[in-house]
């Protein structure tokens, strides 16, 4: 087997696993609150210093548009689960924080989101899943920056 056709079918078999566990995990979403991409803003602000982070840089965890982002905020705001304000930095930048009600909100719905994370990955063994979180890392650093949409 050459080299590519490895690495395609590498590929491959990662990226439909990934497709079959996050339809699971979306289908078992607990849908009560907000949405899996709501809890997803909320997770990546939740582990920020500060809760905050500037619109671009949030867009840089997450798998939406520039504009999809800014609607989602707006719905976020609305709901007191985040605030926008300037960036004391740079005029022209917004700076995105977890309110205290989105906090309790992430954990809220978090605790059960994981659990059922924790659930599908049993398949794997603690070797293995350290294995993966390396592989994974791996990945991600060795891939090319996104240039901003």
């Amino acid at each position: 087997m050459s080299d590519r056709s490895e690495a395609v079918d590498a590929w491959e078999a990662l990226y439909r696993a990934q497709v079959a566990v996050l339809r699971q995990i979306r289908a078992e979403f607990p849908d009560d609150g907000i949405s899996l991409t709501e809890y997803d803003v909320l997770f990546n602000l939740s582990r920020q210093s500060g809760h905050a982070l500037r619109i671009r840089d949030l867009n840089k965890h997450l798998l939406l548009t520039q504009p999809s982002v800014s609607r989602l905020l707006d719905r976020l705001v609305a709901r007191d689960l985040v605030t926008k304000s300037g960036d004391p930095d740079d005029a022209r930048g917004t700076v995105v924080t977890l309110t205290a009600e989105g906090l309790a909100e992430f954990r809220r719905v978090g605790a059960r989101h994981s659990h059922s994370i924790a659930q599908k990955m049993t398949v794997l063994s603690s070797q293995e899943l350290r294995d993966l979180i390396e592989i994974s890392n791996k990945l991600r650093a060795g891939a090319p920056p996104i240039s901003p949409a």
